[in-house]
């Protein structure tokens, strides 16, 4: 017998195979299941393998790079393919090949109901003292488990992380892949991941996880069947029909290994049955422990092991032997999920049942049971006592961890039992349930959960819970887009806090009543209230309630006195909520902050902001805050000209969040801007929706969104009506000096359709220059901003062809056909017969996905220009030939100037 390395790095024994008469072969097939050839002892070495050389040779060239350079930063390793086909075998191949010095971390993700915060970190980091085991000791803080994932890997030494199945990772574990991602350049590590391809659709939390990795070195390992010559290789001595074994596993490793363990008189109709023909040929003894063990997802530790089998685990020498069962330090696992899965749901379902009782009832007499697996096993065997006794707890816990997924799945296992709880005790639960629906964007359902905790709460007659529910129904609501009843129900908490003694709870509610007077143009009436509210929350010790209060009327304040004031109040509320750990409230900050910073056009400091913010709510689970975030990074790439990067982010966002409530209006109109300027037929319906919604919802962001786009779409299209019914209502809401950018924008649009539209006091640049005629002052101030769109659009305002040539140059760069067959009738007019013909090559075309203008920065890159000489030759300012790079960069997949330009020579050099 010989050993292998499992999950964790822990050993395990890799038993032989009876021969069937079979001789040795010398090479063996490593699947998911770990089977051998008859007579075959396991060696990781190169070519043991069959048919996956190619695959451990990526692995090892990603340790060699880091090897090879002191300087180099790490790698994200993709392993992918079906079930069974051999990705736990590759890894563990190649965690064998480099037991010399390399510090290999290994974990996995576990198939529960409920998988634990965190768990296959704590596994890989077990034993290893090192910050990360610290750090995950105890309950300490998110933002210390990923300072100590980074400082993990940020020594000198190489070192690997390998994380299987991480289609079944808790959000936590995907958060703290995700902060590592984005620092993997500084990091040295190989960073293994592996999954199923088809347990990863759209919607799925790995999908934006990996959605997420661009710009970061990935290495993809597609694991695929062996080929008909493998399976009969394999086959060759048992008797079997290779090519009949091929059809029947289509080339699976793990299928291919149980349909050949079987005598040859065994002839299955499916995998199941060839695992459960091996199940029969073990003792009733032996056969029965494995029942009893199938129901327990992953590994089942000694403790429980024993507890489940009355210490008698010497039943199961048989099924080691036969390659059934590994052993590990941890303790007992099946050789693959789905014998496991093959042998559980061959039980009846009542012994199914009564098995996972006998699991819960071994978990509870451990002094610290793992509460995941105590709920899911609860949860298998219908033990209402024990589901409502530990799945609030298990939900708060995953709540904590920032595992919000995990936290709802425990929540609704004991809201199905609800109705034995006490009223109290119901309300929190159905509170809490809330608050997590609403951090994972699912606002309709938020607000039915937190109404029926109004409800609950109503009945045991303490206004300080029912105040505090209020202002989170309040919030729910505002998020659906309902404004009107979101107010009332915010006003509704003020008065009942009003008539009970808590100071602390009634200055919550004054603060969210403020942000609700901010958000729905009262500035002066939230001012007056939230500077009121920061000195009773000063007074309560709120230091959450204080930074939000900072927060809204930093919004309120840039309304009625300009953007230095209130910015300052931002930054300040965000410095705030930041350090005193006020999470959600950070989140507000920065989406809040970031939305100034977009219509006032602090363009460099906005980037910085949402990297730092869409880090933050990545790491925290804020999805909702995400949202925000996201839609306007794809502003701010629609602003610089990277109208890929912008529409692709928008339509994911569209397509991936169901029903984003009121951040519809932050997404779905600039992504229809996109669409019109392209001339997608699609943009006028999608922007007369957003248009009702945005009056619906009241918001003054929502209703400029919406309407500026729609007039803008009302020029391009010619309909001239829509934009008399924007201007109507819009125009009188953007009165306020902190609407001026809002209003100029807007007044701008009109002035295409109307040239009677003139300026307004304080109109600000370089609006205000292209509303008075003066074209080239408005081309020259947004060539310096860096927007290609807007420069061109003031191009095309000159009396002479040759600045309209250039703007046409530009619109066809951008893809910008509608603006374009408006610069081509003003060329006519002013008398150009010849003009140039569109594109020959669009961004649909090119192999990496670069717009027209980003494949000319490339080619000049490739010359060796400077970002200026680019600049310079292409009749851009230099900021936007650096976004292009960067763009480019980014799309190619690569980390230097020199690397794309090496790239698109050998593109070029290609036949």
């Amino acid at each position: 017998m010989s050993t292998d390395r499992g999950r964790g790095g822990a050993s395990v024994s890799v038993a032989h195979m009876p021969a069937y008469g079979v001789p040795t072969s010398e090479f063996v097939v490593l699947t998911d299941g770990e089977r051998t050839r008859p007579g075959v002892t396991i060696a990781h070495m190169a070519g043991a393998i069959i048919e996956r050389d190619f695959e451990l040779g990526v692995l090892a060239a990603a340790v060699r790079g880091l090897r090879a350079d002191s300087a180099a930063g790490g790698t994200i390793v993709l392993v992918t393919g079906e079930a069974g086909i051999g990705k736990t075998s590759l890894v563990r191949a190649f965690q064998e090949a480099h037991r010399d010095g390399l510090r290999v971390l290994v974990g996995a993700c576990d198939d529960l109901m409920a998988p634990c915060g965190l768990g296959p970190l704590r596994e890989a980091a077990c034993g290893t003292g090192g910050p990360l085991e610290r750090a995950l000791g105890g309950a300490r803080p998110r933002e210390e488990v990923f300072a100590a994932a980074a400082a993990e890997f940020g020594g000198p030494d190489p070192a690997v992380l390998i994380v299987e199945d991480v289609h079944w990772a808790d959000d936590g574990t995907l958060d703290v892949l995700r902060y590592l991602a984005r620092r993997l350049v500084d990091l040295r590590v190989v960073i293994v991941l592996t999954f199923r391809n088809e347990a990863v659709g759209a919607g799925h939390p790995l999908q934006e996880f990996l959605g997420e990795l661009a710009g970061v070195a990935v290495r993809r390992v597609p694991l695929r069947p062996l080929t008909p010559a493998a399976v009969e290789a394999l086959a060759e001595g048992t008797g079997r029909d290779s090519a009949a074994v091929h059809e029947l596993t289509g080339g699976n490793p793990f299928y291919v290994t149980e349909a050949l363990a079987v005598p040859p008189e065994v002839i299955p109709e499916t995998v199941s049955d060839a695992v459960l023909a091996r199940l029969r040929r073990l003792g009733d003894a032996c056969r029965s422990a494995l029942e009893r063990l199938s129901v327990v997802p992953t590994y089942v530790g000694f403790a429980l092991a024993e507890g489940l089998l009355g210490g008698r685990l010497d039943v199961l020498a048989e099924a080691e032997e036969q390659g059934i069962l590994l052993v590990r330090d941890e303790g007992l696992a099946f050789r693959h999920e789905l014998a496991r899965r093959a042998i559980a749901q061959s039980v009846p379902a009542l012994r199914r049942r009564e098995l996972n009782r006998a699991v819960v009832a071994v978990l509870r007499e451990q002094e610290n049971p793992d509460l995941d697996r105590l709920v899911h096993h609860a949860v298998e065997a219908d033990d209402v006592a024990v589901i409502l006794a530990f799945a609030p707890e298990a939900g708060r816990r995953a709540a904590r961890a920032g595992s919000r997924r995990q936290a709802i799945a425990h929540y609704e296992a004991a809201l199905r039992h609800a109705g034995e709880l006490s009223l109290r005790e119901r309300a929190a639960l159905v509170d809490d349930y809330a608050w997590e629906l609403y951090n994972t964007h699912r606002y309709p359902e938020a607000v039915l959960a937190a109404s029926e905790a109004v409800t609950l709460y109503e009945g045991p007659g303490d206004p300080v819970l029912l105040g505090e529910a209020l202002v989170r129904l309040s919030r729910h609501i505002f998020m659906t887009g309902r404004t009107e009843e979101a107010e009332a129900a915010v006003v509704r908490a003020v008065r009942v806090l009003e008539d009970a003694d808590s100071p602390s709870a009634l200055a919550q509610a004054h603060a969210n009543h403020g942000a609700f007077l901010a958000l729905t143009e009262r500035a002066e009436e939230a001012i007056h209230l939230l500077r009121q509210t920061m000195k009773e929350a000063t007074n309560a010790g709120r230091t959450d309630v204080v930074a939000l209060s900072a927060n809204y009327l930093g919004m309120a304040a840039t309304e009625v006195y300009g953007p230095d004031g209130g910015l300052r109040l931002l930054r300040g509320s965000l410095a705030l909520a930041k350090g005193g750990g006020h999470h959600e409230h950070t989140a507000r900050a920065y989406t809040n902050l970031g939305e100034l910073l977009y219509r006032f056009g602090r363009y460099d400091e906005l980037d910085a902001s949402l990297k730092e913010g869409l880090a933050f709510v990545d790491d925290h689970g804020f999805w909702s805050h995400a949202y925000n975030l996201e839609a306007h990074r794809c502003l701010l790439h629609m602003r610089r000209g990277d109208w890929n990067t912008a529409r692709e982010g928008l339509r994911r966002l569209i397509e991936d969040a169901g029903d984003p409530g009121m951040l519809y209006l932050y997404s779905v109109p600039p992504y229809a801007r996109l669409l019109a300027r392209c001339g997608d037929e699609q943009a006028g319906p999608l922007l007369g929706e957003a248009w009702a919604r945005a009056r619906r919802h009241r918001s003054l962001l929502g209703l400029a969104y919406a309407g500026i786009a729609y007039v803008e779409w009302a020029w391009l299209a010619g309909a001239p009506e829509v934009a008399d019914q924007v201007r109507d209502v819009l125009l009188p809401r953007t009165e306020r000096q902190g609407a001026a950018p809002l209003r100029a924008e807007l007044v701008r649009y009109l002035a295409r359709i109307d040239p009677g539209e003139t300026g307004f006091p304080g109109c600000p640049e370089p609006y205000a220059s292209g509303l008075r005629g003066d074209w080239q002052s408005a081309a020259a101030a947004w060539r310096r901003i860096g927007d290609p769109y807007e420069t061109a659009l003031e191009l095309a305002e000159a009396d002479q062809p040759g600045p309209v040539l250039e703007a046409l140059d530009i619109l066809r760069g951008l893809g910008a056909t509608a603006a374009a067959g408006k610069v081509r009738a003003r060329l006519r007019a002013l008398g150009v017969s010849r003009l140039p013909r569109g594109p020959a090559v669009t961004t649909r075309t090119h192999p990496a996905g670069l717009t027209e203008r980003q494949a000319d920065v490339l080619r000049l890159l490739a010359q060796n220009l400077t970002n200026a000489e680019i600049a310079d030759r292409l009749v851009v300012s230099v900021r936007t030939v650096d976004h292009h790079v960067s763009a480019i960069l980014g799309k190619l997949g690569v980390r230097s100037r020199r690397e794309a330009a090496a790239l698109h020579g050998a593109h070029a050099e290609t036949p």
